[in-house]
């Protein structure tokens, strides 16, 4: 199984190809060769972690073979960042970590999930420069908000105080631009399509990194079953969110998010392809930053359900 020595060393990949472009390998390297034969890009298998490819490209039964070979998965992905397939890598079988998963049906995992979202909120906040009187108070409700999770209270509760937390961190996040609200998936504005692409991110991250222990990522611990959602990955994110928040509020006043890079259709917002490789770049670093972090925290999850450790002795993702 993979350690964190191991990981550190991995890379993860964003590839966009353009029309005609294919992918293959090559004495254990991937290489990706436009339509006339010329190498593009070329990587080692034995580093590589996980392989994004935004838009279509050829792919070879090669190169699949070499992803469960050497440990890593392809994770193929639309112009708009929308996730359709993931080959390649993971663990199958481990029935007692499952057996353990499916067995757990209380509450106080995913409260304590949540309580570690809400206090990185916090922090994401006080990462912010020159704050104000709005800033500090944010601050000061953002952290009485999580203390109040200590508390035993049912799950419509914890999602209450989850949503108050919301409407206090996210117009203060982004007081830097006009916030109309958070808006998931309905594309209302090139700020909540910025959002969506970089939680989409973090998510395939996750995903990946959750499949190299066995979990099976569809049972979640605070977020409901439902078909065909990975409730599971949206659990163990929600403490890493601020992550891409941070990282999109920066680029917005260094000019690198802006609403010139987007377009309207109808009342959906879009990014620009010509945008995609710049944004995946800004958001990705910021991730990448964090990298050997989200996977001690899957680590040491992993572990702690294993040995059905005590909620105290949950692992939390620090922000810094």
């Amino acid at each position: 199984m993979l350690n964190a020595n191991d990981f550190s060393k991995k890379q993860i990949i964003f590839l966009i190809p353009k029309d005609g472009d294919k992918l293959t390998f090559s004495n254990d390297n991937i290489v990706v060769k436009d339509k006339n034969g010329k190498i593009k890009y070329q990587s080692t298998c034995y580093r590589l972690f996980m392989l994004c490819i935004v838009g279509n490209v050829s792919i070879t039964s090669g190169l699949i073979q070499r992803s469960k070979k050497f440990g890593f998965s392809i994770c193929l992905m639309t112009t708009s960042f929308k996730v359709y397939e993931v080959m390649g890598a993971r663990m199958e079988g481990n029935t007692l970590l499952r057996t353990h998963q499916y067995k757990y049906n209380g509450k106080e995992i995913g409260t304590m999930i949540e309580k570690n979202k809400i206090a990185n909120q916090s922090v994401a906040l006080k990462k912010i420069r020159n704050r104000n009187d709005y800033l500090n108070e944010g601050i000061s409700i953002l952290d009485n908000l999580a203390n109040s999770l200590d508390s035993d209270m049912d799950y419509l509760c914890v999602m209450g105080i989850e949503g108050n937390a919301a409407k206090i961190y996210f117009p203060r996040m982004f007081d830097n631009v006009s916030w109309n609200g958070r808006k998931p998936r309905i594309k209302s504005d090139y700020l909540n399509v910025t959002l969506d692409i970089g939680y989409t991110m973090l998510f395939n991250i996750v995903d990946a990194m959750l499949q190299v222990y066995g979990f099976d990522t569809y049972y979640g611990v605070f977020h409901r079953c439902f078909y065909m959602r990975k409730s599971l990955v949206c659990d163990l994110m929600e403490p890493m969110r601020p992550i891409v928040d941070y990282a999109i509020r920066k680029a917005i006043n260094l000019g690198q998010c802006k609403m010139d890079d987007f377009e309207l259709y109808g009342t959906r917002w879009c990014l620009k392809m010509k945008n995609n490789a710049s944004y995946i770049q800004f958001i990705m670093a910021a991730i990448l930053d964090y990298k050997d972090d989200i996977f001690l925290y899957i680590q040491r999850y992993y572990r702690f359900f294993m040995k059905r450790k005590s909620v105290e002795q949950l692992p939390t993702f620090e922000l810094h």
